[in-house]
C-alpha cells in the first residue's frame, strides 16, 4: 500500500472515505500513480478537467497572472474579471449591459449566490427537480433532493419544493405566484447523466415566466463545452434568467460563476452577497485560457462526434442496457447494480470511470481527450465488465 494511503485516515476528515490511489502527475488525459502506474481519465474530476492536465495555454496564463497580479479585494477590478465576464455574456447570447456576473470559487457557491438572489425577487418558494443535484453548503443542499444528503443536516432553508425530472405536468402544478425560481439541470449528471426530454426546458421556462418566476438552469456540470455546446440548454429555447457555472470553467482551477440575464443581473445589489476569493485576477486568467482554447482547438465539435463514438462503442455490449448524454456526458445502464465492480475492474485495466449509483456509470473526460484513448477503453469494454462479473 501507498505510504500516503496509510497516512491519508489520521490527517484527513473521513468526507470522502478511503481514497482510491495517490495520483502524483497528469499529462493531456493521463495520469500517474506514486506507484508509476499510468491510467486513461475518464473522469476529468468529474467534468473539471476540460483540457485534461496540465495543458500549456492554462498552466501559461495563470503563471503569468500569479506573477503579474495575484489577488485584490473586491474593493478593485481587473481586466481578467471584467474581461472573463463579458465573454460568459457572449457565450450566453447577451451583450455586456443585458446580464451580469457574479464570480465565485466553486458550483455550489455559484448556486448559493443564485439562491439568495432568487429571493430578492421577494418570493421564496423554488420549484427544484428530484434526483438533481445543487451542492452541500446549507442553501445549494435544501435544492438538492437526495434524502441521505438533505437528513443529517435538516432543518435546511425551507419552501422548496420537488418534483419529478422532465415531467412538465407536474412542474406546471407547482409553479404558482409566490415561486421565486425554478432550477432545473438541462442534464442531471450526479444520478448518471439524465437527458431532459425534448422541449422540457421550453416547456419549464414558459411556465416560470407565466407566473413571473426565474428560470434558473444550473450548468455547472454541462457548461463550457462538456456536451458540445458552451451550455447544454443553449439549443432548448429555454430563455434562463439565471445561469450557474462552474466545474469545466476553470480546467483544474477553483473558480465559478452566477450570471444574471436581463433583470434578473440586477437583482444583488451593494451588500446583498459577497466573497474573497471569488474573481480573483488568477482564476479569471485561467478561465479565459480555457475559453480560447476550446474555440482554437475546436473542441466543441471534437467533443460531439468522439462523445457519439463513445457512446456507440460501448452501447455494443448486451450488457449495456441504456447509454445516455450528449458530447462527452455519458452515462450507462448496467444489466445489474455491479457499477462499483465495474469501477475498480477499470481501475485494474488502467481507466478512471464513476458510478454514480448502483447500476449506472459515468463518464466525463477531458474535451481534447483523443480517438486513441476513446477506443481503448471501448476495446478493453468487454473485458472489465467481464473482470467485474457483469452479466455472469
Amino acid at each position: 500500500m501507498s505510504d500516503y494511503l496509510e497516512r491519508y485516515p489520521h490527517a484527513l476528515m473521513n468526507t470522502f472515505g478511503p481514497p482510491k490511489l495517490v495520483l502524483v502527475r497528469g499529462e493531456g488525459s493521463h495520469v500517474w500513480d506514486d506507484q508509476g502506474r499510468e491510467y486513461v481519465d475518464f473522469l476529468g474530476g468529474i467534468a473539471v478537467n476540460t483540457l485534461g492536465h496540465g495543458h500549456p495555454a492554462v498552466v501559461e496564463a495563470v503563471q503569468r497572472q500569479m506573477s503579474t497580479l495575484g489577488h485584490v479585494s473586491n474593493f478593485f477590478a481587473t481586466p481578467p474579471q471584467v474581461e472573463l465576464a463579458e465573454r460568459l455574456l457572449e457565450l450566453a447570447g447577451v451583450a455586456p449591459g443585458a446580464g451580469k456576473v457574479f464570480f465565485t470559487n466553486s458550483g455550489t457557491e455559484a448556486n448559493e449566490a443564485a439562491f439568495k438572489l432568487s429571493r430578492r425577487t421577494g418570493r421564496t418558494h423554488v420549484v427544484a427537480a428530484e434526483h438533481g443535484f445543487h451542492g452541500r453548503t446549507m442553501g445549494a443542499l435544501a435544492l438538492t433532493s437526495k434524502a441521505a444528503y438533505r437528513e443529517p443536516f435538516e432543518p435546511l432553508p425551507g419552501d422548496v419544493e420537488f418534483v419529478p425530472y422532465g415531467d412538465a405536468d407536474a412542474l406546471r402544478a407547482a409553479v404558482s405566484e409566490r415561486t421565486a425560481a425554478v432550477l432545473l439541470e438541462p442534464i442531471q449528471g450526479e444520478a448518471g447523466v439524465n437527458v431532459a426530454p425534448p422541449g422540457y426546458l421550453a416547456e419549464a421556462g414558459r411556465i416560470a415566466h407565466e407566473h413571473g418566476a426565474l428560470l434558473w438552469l444550473d450548468e455547472v456540470q454541462t457548461g463550457m463545452g462538456r456536451t458540445g455546446r458552451w451550455f447544454a440548454s443553449a439549443d432548448a429555447g429555454a430563455s434562463p434568467d439565471v445561469l450557474t457555472l462552474a466545474k469545466g470553467l476553470g480546467a483544474g482551477f477553483p473558480i465559478g460563476a452566477c450570471i444574471g440575464l436581463g433583470e434578473a443581473g440586477d437583482l444583488l445589489q451593494p451588500g446583498n452577497h459577497g466573497t474573497t476569493f471569488g474573481g480573483n485576477p488568477v482564476a479569471c486568467a485561467a478561465a479565459l485560457a480555457v475559453i480560447e482554447v476550446i474555440e482554437s482547438e475546436q473542441l466543441l465539435a471534437h467533443a460531439t462526434a468522439l462523445g457519439q463514438r463513445l457512446r456507440d462503442g460501448l452501447a455494443a455490449d448486451p450488457r449495456v442496457t441504456e447509454v445516455r448524454g450528449e458530447g462527452l456526458l455519458i452515462g450507462l445502464d448496467l444489466v445489474s447494480e455491479s457499477s462499483a465492480d465495474v469501477v475498480a475492474a477499470a481501475l485494474e485495466h488502467g481507466f478512471i470511470i464513476n458510478n454514480p449509483t448502483p447500476g449506472r456509470i459515468r463518464l466525463a473526460p477531458p474535451l481534447n481527450l483523443s480517438e486513441a484513448d476513446a477506443d481503448a477503453l471501448v476495446s478493453a469494454w468487454p473485458a472489465i465488465l467481464d473482470s467485474a462479473g457483469v452479466g455472469a
